[in-house]
């Protein structure tokens, strides 16, 4: 009777054994890429605007192509404090990425940086202040109101032009910038005012019914710019009651269907538009990228914008079809100096690597040392006929004439690592780093060392003058230590990014002046490791006596960190190969490529780990 007992329990507890495992192999992970694998939360500030319905819709439609992923949506209807609520309510319910379009981008910082702690975190339209965020997708709301104001200047000619701005929401951050943008051009012209500001709420009524009351009081404004083509359409509907037929209105977003930005421009309600890409596209396909645990994504993706009128309209709508799932074998041309540092020669290796292995045909030339040189070989390639160009500017300025022959021989130019200040429309891409930024983060590590305790006087060694990242760096360097009345750059010296230049500079300098310098800021980590080598020659103690930071996050500067000879190093990530190539395939092959992709980028101090020294590319 036991023994049987005990047969029956073992035939129980086997079958439930069997129902276990069937269990698990019906609920684990199927690779069957129909099935849904990732769950992402879209949290979205209002759906009353036509642009945020677009984003939404732009991101159904993106979503839908692909089956392994589900999208749920948040609506906060305009109400910051919802907003909040969906975002703790998206993480509750253990979606795997969050995309956020925030309603107010201030008080969302912090709800946005708890969520990044746990999940991947897309910031759509509106930056959160920090870098607490896996991407950021948006507009340069400020390029786009000096666009506009261009545009203005362009209509008036010698005449008197009389603005009506209608803004969007008091103080969002697009308004303040857009109005930026604006106001830095037209102050450049007595003969232009902006006679009226007016907050239209991004609403069409709300806006026909302000417009309309100021018209009615003022008879001589011959402007009307919306910060929407929402409330530019109930601009036209105000000066149609009206009857003053004179005025011309623009507006920003440029979106298609009836009664939108493209839709106004044809029809010839509207003078022109600015486009505002909503990104949401861009923010799926970058999201199965961080989902898939994919390298080299970047950190902030700025959407180009583009001047419609109806000169163009037709062509740029016919532009936007002009698609192509057919990838072309595409020649793309590079051009570059002679390397001067270490974080150029992995730059070039990553962009040579990244061309191997996506088949495309490179033409890399590399030779000279001036702005000339580079010019030469530019012109070379555009004599090859390459279906891309791309290069790394020497120096910031004096590239129109070059860039002007590229695009007069229909070849595409995309900036890497460095950028111009020639005008956007003279190439189609920028690639690289937020040197403004580098410059602001290498001074917050000194603040966040020295406090206000003591004095601070800093030896500063810069690139070559007239770079990007010399002259970027410096601002942004300068922007905070300037809020701090102890720290004070008592001299400046051009080093070249090169380490001989570096440790020349700082052994001359500290030999006629001794016991003076307390900190050496070098925009990079070439001219800082030279700066090391020259205190030790001159039997000082790196990191004691004189503190050294960096700018690059190299290898060697990671040693040095670990070492205690130099205290930080802010990253500038020279590994653009795999963004240049994709961007470059993306051009040929007819999409609409962002305006700017920057880096995502660290910062290393103290507790910097053999690990990261031995895992490092460069």
């Amino acid at each position: 009777m036991i023994r049987k007992t005990r047969y029956i329990i073992f035939i129980f507890l086997a079958l439930i054994a069997i129902i276990v495992i069937l269990c698990f192999v019906r609920l684990s992970p199927n690779k069957d890429p129909n099935e849904v694998q990732y769950v992402i939360g879209m949290s979205q500030a209002n759906l009353t605007e036509p642009w945020r319905i677009s984003m939404n819709q732009d991101i159904v439609n993106e979503a839908k192509k692909h089956k392994n992923i589900n999208v749920v949506y948040r609506d906060a209807g305009g109400d910051t404090e919802k907003q909040k609520k969906d975002i703790d309510e998206l993480l509750a319910s253990g979606v795997d990425l969050l995309i956020v379009s925030m309603n107010d981008s201030e008080k969302l910082t912090p709800e946005v940086s708890k969520a990044y702690k746990s999940i991947p975190v897309i910031v759509l339209d509106r930056a959160v202040q920090g870098y607490d965020y896996s991407l950021y997708i948006g507009p340069d709301n400020e390029s786009i109101g000096r666009q506009v104001g261009k545009y203005i200047a362009d209509l008036i000619g010698n005449g008197k032009g009389k603005i009506l701005e209608v803004q969007g929401l008091l103080n969002s951050h697009p308004v303040v910038e857009r109005s930026k943008g604006l106001r830095d051009v037209i102050s450049n012209y007595s003969n232009i005012e902006i006679s009226r500001t007016i907050i239209g709420e991004w609403q069409r009524d709300e806006s026909e019914d302000k417009v309309k009351e100021i018209l009615q009081q003022d008879k001589d404004i011959n402007i009307i710019f919306a910060h929407n083509d929402y409330m530019a359409y109930g601009a036209y509907k105000a000066v149609h009651d009206l009857g003053l037929n004179n005025i011309k209105i623009i507006g920003i977003d440029g979106l298609v269907g009836e009664n939108g930005g493209l839709d106004l421009v044809s029809k010839g309600m509207m003078q022109g538009t600015f486009t505002c890409p909503t990104g949401g596209k861009e923010a799926i396909d970058y999201a199965l990228d961080i989902l898939n645990k994919k390298t080299d994504i970047p950190k902030k993706i700025i959407l180009r914008s583009d001047k419609i009128t109806a000169s163009n309209v037709n062509g740029y709508l016919n532009n936007k079809l002009k698609k192509t799932e057919e990838h072309k074998k595409i020649v793309l041309g590079y051009a570059q100096l002679k390397s001067e540092s270490k974080w150029r020669e992995v730059n070039a290796k990553s962009i040579k690597d990244a061309a191997e292995k996506a088949g495309v045909d490179l033409v890399f030339l590399e030779e000279g040392s001036t702005q000339e040189d580079e010019k030469r070989m530019i012109r070379e390639l555009i004599k090859r006929k390459v279906d891309v160009i791309s290069f790394s500017p020497y120096v910031k300025s004096g590239w129109d004439d070059v860039l002007k022959e590229a695009k007069a021989a229909n070849i595409p130019v995309i900036i890497s690592d460095r950028n111009v200040d020639s005008d956007d429309s003279l190439w189609i891409n920028n690639i690289g780093s937020d040197f403004y930024e580098e410059g602001r983060r290498a001074a917050r590590l000194l603040v966040d060392l020295f406090k206000d305790k003591k004095k601070v006087n800093i030896l500063e060694l810069k690139g070559n003058e007239g770079a990007a990242p010399t002259i970027d760096r410096t601002d942004g360097f300068v922007e905070i230590i300037k809020d701090y009345n102890n720290y004070n750059i008592i001299d400046s010296y051009y080093g070249n990014f090169e380490y001989n230049d570096g440790k020349n500079i700082v052994k001359n300098y500290i030999k006629k002046n001794p016991n003076k310098v307390n900190v050496i800021y070098a925009q990079n980590d070439d001219m800082a490791l030279g700066a090391i080598d020259a205190i030790k020659e001159l039997g000082l103690i790196p990191g004691k006596d004189i503190i050294v930071v960096g700018t690059d996050g190299t290898k060697e500067a990671l040693v040095a960190i670990k070492n205690g000879e130099m205290y930080g190093t802010v990253e500038c990530n020279p590994l653009l190969g795999v963004q240049l190539i994709r961007t470059a395939i993306q051009v040929v092959d007819g999409y609409e490529v962002p305006l700017r992709i920057v880096n995502s980028e660290d910062i290393f101090t103290k507790g910097v780990t053999n690990k990261q020294i031995f895992e490092r590319e460069y």
